[in-house]
């Protein structure tokens, strides 16, 4: 019986670690933005042009006026496809979600593409 219940323990652990990886150690690559075409590199974007990106394999969203690129995110998000639910468009609200850990206002910065034009 007590075996079983290490088990379950390291199970529960590993989850844990699985979940709650350490944000920063996310994405690294992501941060290279000479990557990036260079009609990425502009610092704003009009509500039409983010509308496009509106895709599991192109998916942008808007938190706060601000423009990222969740693309390479939409696999890993806990919350599976919810993440679409507002692709290419404004995602404020969800954001702030309660379901979020404080975590994820760390980790947005790494997806950061420009404004949305007014």
């Amino acid at each position: 019986m007590e075996m079983i219940y290490m088990a379950l323990f390291l199970a529960a652990l590993l989850g844990a670690l699985f979940i709650f990886r350490i944000p920063s150690a996310r994405g690294k690559e992501n941060k290279d933005f000479n990557t990036f075409p260079k009609e990425r590199l502009r610092t704003s974007y009009s509500m039409d042009e983010v509308c496009l990106h509106n895709k599991r394999d192109d998916c942008w969203i808007i938190v706060k006026n601000k423009v990222y690129d969740v693309t390479p995110y939409v696999e890993e998000h806990p919350g599976g496809d919810a993440i679409l639910n507002h692709a290419g468009n404004d995602s404020t609200e969800g954001f702030y979600g309660p379901q979020h850990a404080s975590r994820v206002f760390d980790m947005i910065d790494e997806f950061y593409v420009g404004d949305l034009k007014p």
